[in-house]
């Protein structure tokens, strides 16, 4: 009967720390209310700071963007390539310190050329990118830096 009782105290131990860190990995990475909306299943919003008339100068850019995960806050290199406020190369430089880290890191360099390449500069914001969501809240900083730099 003891074993029994220690065995079920052990499992909700393990329920509750799961469900404990669920919830700071929701509270760590729910936005600021000055940050611009990273959820795709909102409706999209109109930019404040660069309307979609905003105009950039053609040329490459690169910023770094942080972001919070349950290992602390990372890192992610971005820079894209402009012409005529359309993306036309996009690449990401990984600075993943944990093994969950790199590999969703990799995970997002991967998949994010196929959301960016050719799409209006103006019109990007990505939130869930082949597996990695907490990664595109670091790209989306990177890239209000990049067009804060690249306004014409």
């Amino acid at each position: 009967m003891q074993d029994n009782k220690t065995k079920l105290i052990g499992l909700v131990v393990i329920v509750l720390l799961a469900a404990g860190g669920t919830a700071a990995v929701v509270f760590l990475n729910k936005p600021d209310d000055t940050s611009p909306s990273t959820n795709s299943t909102s409706a999209p919003e109109t930019p404040t700071s660069n309307p979609v008339s905003s105009s950039y100068k053609d040329g490459t850019y690169s910023a770094d963007g942080t972001y919070r995960s349950p290992g602390g806050t990372e890192e992610v290199g971005v820079t894209v390539t402009i012409k005529a406020n359309v993306v036309t190369d996009v690449s990401i430089k990984t600075y993943g310190a944990t093994g969950d880290s790199k590999q969703y890191q990799s995970m997002f360099k991967n998949g994010i050329g196929s959301l960016t390449v050719g799409k209006n500069i103006n019109e990007i914001n990505v939130s869930r990118v082949s597996g990695s969501s907490l990664t595109s809240t670091g790209f989306n900083s990177a890239l209000e830096t990049i067009k804060n730099e690249a306004k014409a």
